[in-house]
């Protein structure tokens, strides 16, 4: 069976997904760069292919140990995870994008993004 995350279990998990989050922007940032930079100068001063696998294996790392604890990943630019989860006895995602400090929005799961709501109260 699928893992279903509480509120409360999903908050708990958060400062983790933040802190793979803001190794993850880093690396996607060093990738775009260092693409930048070899199509443009053939080169690039932060490292060449041994660089790239090691940043793109990272990458897949951090989203595979979300994925191995049930989160869902929408999206790597801008990161934006899913934590599936029931309010009210309907099927909905907890959902946190890059940039939010706390996990505060869900949507229900077959409306995705543009179904976001703010959590409210008595729905922890």
């Amino acid at each position: 069976m699928d893992q279903i995350f509480t509120v409360a279990e999903a908050r708990e998990l958060l400062p983790g997904v933040l802190e793979d989050a803001r190794e993850l922007i880093a690396a996607r940032a060093d990738l775009a760069e260092i693409d930048f930079d070899r199509r443009t100068e053939g080169r690039s001063p932060l490292g060449g292919l041994p660089e790239i696998k090691g940043l793109q294996a990272r990458i897949e790392e951090i989203l595979s140990g979300w994925s191995e604890r049930g989160i869902e990943v929408k999206g790597i630019a801008p990161v934006l995870v899913d934590f599936p989860a029931v309010i009210d006895g309907v099927s909905v995602r907890l959902c946190w994008i890059e940039g939010e400090r706390e996990l505060a929005w869900y949507h229900r799961t077959e409306l995705g993004f543009a179904g976001r709501r703010p959590l409210g109260p008595g729905q922890d």
